[in-house]
């Protein structure tokens, strides 16, 4: 069967499981007790990179289109969240392989919202989304957490650079040549020139976006590339999709916030 998250003509990795939601949570983890060992530790959360404003051309291989995105100023993470600062919020613990530094992964789209309102409330900020059922809506003027567009996401990984990546992929990311077959703690890999990590590798990283309503639907965009990836798929262009609910074990998520104008 072909693989439902693949976008475009880049074939399926192997060595990638989807990641069953455990028991006990309704993000897919398990229980606040159960996740004592990936919250270890001093929580010392990444200070936000400031960014933009500026513009990045998108473009899609499977329909040959190309366009051109504006953005405003907003702050970006420098690294995923990591399975500490997940467990930190929600009590869950969905990684595949249990260590606090290393991305969270086996979360969905809708795992990755939920945790952002979280950590807005944890913070005293204003959650961002708000959801009704199966819809999700943004709150204007809201100045908590949210996942970056993809826009934004690529504009933040190319860092005023104009190939396909920011560096020499072994040095810049853990990818299917280097990983030994699973995920590293982040920000182990050179940083781009502003300062950000694992754009490209580790993890597979959720964008608010949906990936060409009119054909798939809901489903939603996720970039960068993973640790069972081949070096073609981790490349600042490329573009992937997966259902919001699927959940698998080199998909993650790093936080966006925007600046008031």
């Amino acid at each position: 069967m072909a693989d439902p998250v693949r976008a475009g003509n880049d074939p399926a990795p192997a060595g990638r499981r989807p990641v069953e939601p455990l028991t006990g949570d309704p993000a897919g983890g398990s229980t606040a007790a159960a996740a004592t060992s990936a919250a270890r530790g001093p929580a010392v959360d990444p200070v936000p990179v400031p960014l933009g404003p500026g513009t990045v051309t998108l473009s899609d291989r499977r329909t040959q289109r190309s366009w051109q995105v504006p953005l405003r100023r907003y702050l970006l993470d420098p690294v995923p969240v990591t399975q500490r600062r997940y467990a930190a919020v929600t009590g869950a613990m969905p990684s595949a392989v249990d260590d606090p530094d290393r991305p969270v992964d086996g979360v969905s789209w809708w795992d990755a919202v939920r945790f952002c309102n979280a950590y807005s409330r944890a913070a005293g900020l204003t959650p961002v989304y708000r959801i009704d059922g199966e819809d999700v809506s943004v709150a204007a003027g809201a100045d908590g957490y949210r996942l970056p567009t993809e826009a934004e996401w690529e504009f933040a990984c190319r860092a005023g650079s104009t190939g396909p990546r920011y560096g020499e992929l072994a040095e810049i990311a853990w990818y299917r040549g280097n990983s030994g077959g699973h995920s590293h703690p982040v920000g182990t890999r050179s940083a781009n020139a502003w300062g950000l990590s694992d754009l490209l590798g580790n993890v597979w990283e959720w964008c608010f976006d949906h990936y060409d309503p009119q054909v798939y639907g809901s489903y939603r965009v996720l970039r960068g590339g993973g640790w069972a990836d081949e070096h073609w798929s981790c490349r600042a262009s490329v573009r992937r999709r997966s259902h919001p609910t699927f959940r698998i074990d080199d998909v993650g998520f790093r936080l966006a916030c925007s600046v008031p104008s």
